[in-house]
């Protein structure tokens, strides 16, 4: 019965968001951010304690609470995204989506080269996942949680394939990406999720110790594929850019400890460096540090 209600909101949230005027939708998620951020201690704490991990003492209590309303912006953005896209014409979806670095993937594609795409919880990163997809022409992998609701999973996966782009449970991750790559899908993967200590590798990230997926590095050991880096950014949640990085050069040695980390540490570099560079669009309530 709670699906129901949940497709429900869907739904109603569906039909809001076409009549609403964007920028009236954007005064509401703003409106929500704020509240969410004030309501939710929890939230705020975690966003704090990280913020003070990540830049000591260099930000003020004002600045702080700006980056954290923004990661709840963000979050809905994300969120808003998926029910305002349903049904959309994939032009209409990178209509107001721009490139930066596109000759980095165009070159894999043009000498025939598989690659394997990471990023992270970073700005709208469900319209980054189906913007390269579309703009590329084609069928992006991802691995995520599947969710409690079975209707509303479903949704969700109909939601994103009509726009070139699968997903694999994290449980059964690995096969799943395998699978994906032997079928000559691009998989991509978000380096930020959260995992336990025994099944990740330590990076330094901002100065401190860190657990780190290691996935995309053993995928590209194994496949012999280097890591393209890919992040959305906006700020006015109208135009979004797609930067994409200079890849990540697969190894392959007699060491594979070593390979792998140097791979995984290489992915934290570039991610810490686009936080630094544009701290309001992370997903600050990970625990990142554990």
């Amino acid at each position: 019965m709670i699906d129901y209600f949940y497709l429900g909101i869907y739904k109603l949230f569906a039909i809001l968001l076409r009549i609403f005027p964007d920028n009236i939708v954007r005064m509401m998620m703003k409106g929500l951010a704020k509240t969410a951020y004030g309501l939710s201690a929890k939230h705020r704490t975690i966003i704090d304690k990280n913020l003070e991990l990540a830049f000591v003492s260099s930000l003020s209590k004002s600045q702080k609470q700006n980056i954290g309303i923004a990661a709840f912006m963000n979050l809905i953005d994300t969120v808003f995204g998926i029910v305002k896209r349903d049904g959309l014409a994939k032009a209409e979806v990178i209509k107001k989506v721009s490139f930066e670095g596109e000759e980095n993937i165009k070159q894999y594609q043009a000498e025939g080269k598989k690659f394997i795409l990471v990023t992270g919880h970073f700005g709208n990163w469900e319209l980054l996942s189906q913007a390269i997809a579309i703009k590329f022409d084609m069928t992006l992998v991802g691995v995520g949680r599947q969710l409690d609701s079975k209707i509303m999973d479903a949704l969700l996966k109909k939601n994103r394939e009509q726009f070139n782009v699968e997903m694999v449970y994290k449980k059964g991750a690995m096969k799943g990406c395998i699978k994906a790559i032997n079928e000559g899908k691009t998989v991509g993967i978000l380096t930020d999720q959260a995992i336990r200590k025994n099944q990740s590798i330590e990076v330094d990230f901002f100065g401190k110790k860190a657990t780190h997926t290691p996935l995309a590095s053993i995928l590209s050991r194994k496949f012999d594929l280097d890591l393209i880096p890919a992040y959305i950014s906006t700020e006015d949640y109208e135009h979004y850019t797609v930067k994409i990085y200079e890849p990540i050069k697969s190894i392959k040695t007699d060491n594979q400890e070593e390979d792998l980390a140097i791979l995984t540490q290489q992915q934290a570099d570039i991610m810490e460096s686009v936080i630094k560079k544009y701290p309001k669009q992370w997903f600050w309530m990970h625990k990142r540090w554990k």
